[in-house]
């Protein structure tokens, strides 16, 4: 995989959060702070001798994305549509091998909810993964209850496989998910 990604598809563009990305990402994300938090990710209790709770400054999310992205681990993009910082998605987990696969996730700014960009976001990185990068399967894990996040990954063509009880931490505890998977076609 070659850094820094790049994908274009129509009025959409998906590349690397940059350093001069600051302001505008923390805009969004404070003035979509309410919207996003049933969904977010948080830190389980651990006991603080085990880890460090402080959460990354942007500067080292920036920099942990970038070297995970060289390293051809993750992919962590913002969305860009119409000029605008509509959200963000990555693929993670990448293996190569025998398995050849990787996850989907993904956040969007409620002003760009329900008008098609995560979706075409999402066709266009699982388009990236199964033509550059070779791979055979993708997941999406979605919360049940979380209707937007299904009718995405239905629409991009991702097929129901099951269940995963208390599979992540999300707003404070462990919450069941249900899993999505698209496999490449080209790949035998």
């Amino acid at each position: 995989m070659s850094w820094p990604v790049l994908i274009k598809s129509g009025e959409l563009t998906l590349r690397p959060l940059r350093l001069r990305d600051r302001n505008r990402w923390y805009e969004v994300r404070r003035r979509n702070r309410e919207w996003l938090s049933p969904w977010e990710a948080t830190l389980p209790h651990v006991p603080q001798e085990a880890r460090d709770k402080r959460l990354p400054t942007f500067v080292e999310m920036v920099r942990a994305h970038n070297r995970e992205g060289r390293d051809g681990r993750a992919l962590s993009l913002i969305i860009w549509f119409r000029g605008e910082l509509a959200g963000q998605i990555s693929m993670g987990g990448i293996i190569y091998g025998a398995m050849r696969g990787a996850h989907i996730g993904y956040w969007v700014d409620q002003k760009f909810a329900n008008l098609g960009v995560v979706t075409a976001a999402v066709e266009a990185l699982s388009e990236y993964a199964f033509t550059e990068l070779q791979l055979h399967r993708l997941e999406i894990n979605l919360r049940p209850e979380n209707a937007a996040s299904r009718r995405v990954a239905e629409k991009a063509g991702y097929v129901l496989e099951g269940e995963r009880p208390r599979y992540l931490h999300i707003d404070g505890d462990w919450r069941d998910h249900i899993c999505f998977v698209l496999e490449n076609p080209t790949i035998k």
